[in-house]
């Protein structure tokens, strides 16, 4: 039985940083990518070099903001949807969703949501209550689904270095937390917290305060299982490597392997 390998990882700048992600998906080999934060409109996004990667794609792209995609290697995703039913704001780029031998993937980038209070925090919570209601939709239809992305939410104080500098960041608000909890009571699996319970696993860490060479990180970039493939979860982790590259993302990709 071959092991299926699904990572999340904001690019921050798909055209700015393609040769790292090329170096990356020539070294780690995930099977499914999905790309949040492209910056790049429909028209530059560069599905040759990624096809000459070996790497299919579908994208949601958006000029100079957001943007999402989702790459297949030596596959074609089967694009299911662009937008979530329903968003608010469908100019911007946030979410994608294709199926990948047999799997579906949604892929997102849910608002930051700063400064907060304000228009923006209403924003991100506007737009995580139409991602609940569309989980909720793929959670009754029964397929095995990946939903991964940028969530913009730290789940648990666990979930970062500190919250003394933090208190008042969307990020850790009650409300972002709250509305990640009703997606997990609806069955989904927090893959990475599942597989690493008790131990601090970051996937971001901004360019301020040398967050990166202090390890001042926070969890951000989740995967959610259905729970029918999460009996398959059999690993998962960061590649921080790649967060250590000059001109690296503020992210670094994340991933999990499932048994299929």
């Amino acid at each position: 039985m071959a092991n299926f390998k699904v990572a999340t990882f904001n690019i921050n700048g798909i055209r700015s940083r393609l040769p790292a992600l090329l170096e990356w998906l020539a070294r780690e080999q995930p099977d499914v990518a999905c790309l949040q934060e492209l910056k790049a409109g429909n028209d530059v996004f560069p599905v040759e070099a990624l096809r000459e990667a070996g790497y299919g794609a579908v994208w949601h792209g958006q000029k100079s903001w957001n943007g999402v995609a989702i790459l297949a290697r030596d596959a074609e995703p089967l694009l299911s949807r662009r937008g979530l039913p329903g968003e608010p704001h469908p100019e911007q780029s946030r979410y994608i969703e294709a199926v990948v031998q047999g799997v579906v993937i949604g892929c997102l980038y849910l608002p930051n949501g700063n400064p907060q209070p304000g228009p923006k925090f209403d924003y991100k919570l506007a737009w995580f209550e139409k991602l609940i209601d569309h989980a909720g939709s793929l959670m009754e239809a029964g397929h095995p689904v990946v939903l991964a992305g940028d969530y913009n939410v730290v789940p648990t104080d666990e979930d970062i270095y500190s919250t003394r500098s933090w208190k008042k960041d969307a990020l850790l608000q009650p409300e972002s937390r709250e509305c990640f909890q009703r997606l997990l009571e609806q069955g989904w699996v927090d893959a990475i917290r599942r597989l690493y319970p008790d131990k601090p696993v970051y996937t971001f860490w901004d360019y301020f305060r040398q967050h990166w060479q202090t390890n001042s990180g926070l969890r951000i970039d989740h995967l959610l299982l259905s729970p029918s493939i999460s009996k398959q979860l059999v690993g998962g982790g960061v590649d921080l490597w790649v967060r250590d590259e000059p001109k690296a993302s503020d992210h670094a990709p994340t991933w999990i392997e499932l048994s299929i």
